[in-house]
């Protein structure tokens, strides 16, 4: 298990440069936005508008904090805030979001064909690494059984067959998982 603090995670413009991401993990570790196998971030989308298109990636979104309708070619527009279940998409569909309060979203975004992602909110309070990468993304703070304290923005990177378990279920937790499709 790693934990990777919220001061430690980069910031960078977005990939149509109309705004910002926080860039929480990247493989392989030395890639980047245009040759990432994998990445996790986070991003705060002040105002309506278009998304960055990502050619042969798929994309799971979660919104965090805020509202905004989401509209994903292809698919019926969807409304979406810190209540809502997270949304995959092609990250190559056209998408544009409607921002009705100040979002605060989670970004997964995988290579197609070689790994799938899926972002849900963590119910247990012991996780068992299942997938090939699991991250926990804390939105409050916690504690680990093992004495570890963690605050907002800090996340848990738990390897394959690792057991990791909180003091109790933090408040408001992401668990995204990601799996290779090689065989």
């Amino acid at each position: 298990m790693r934990i990777l603090r919220a001061t430690d995670h980069r910031q960078m413009p977005w990939k149509n440069g109309k705004g910002v991401t926080t860039e929480i993990a990247i493989f392989p570790g030395d890639a980047s936005v245009d040759n990432f196998d994998w990445r996790i971030s986070m991003a705060k989308v002040p105002a309506s508008g278009p998304f960055s298109a990502f050619a042969g990636v798929d994309r799971v979104l979660a919104v965090l904090e805020g509202e905004m309708v989401l509209t994903v070619e292809g698919k019926p527009p969807a409304t979406m805030d810190a209540s809502s279940a997270a949304m995959a998409f092609p990250g190559d569909a056209a998408t544009s979001a409607v921002v009705l309060h100040e979002v605060m979203d989670l970004n997964v975004m995988v290579r197609r064909g070689k790994f799938s992602a899926q972002s849900t909110r963590l119910v247990n309070a012991e996780i068992f690494g299942k997938a090939d990468e699991t991250f926990v993304l804390l939105r409050s703070d916690a504690e680990l059984v093992s004495g570890e304290t963690l605050g907002l923005g800090d996340v848990l990177h738990i390897q394959k067959s690792e057991t990791v378990a909180f003091t109790r279920i933090p408040s408001d937790a992401w668990l995204v998982e990601i799996t290779s499709l090689a065989e």
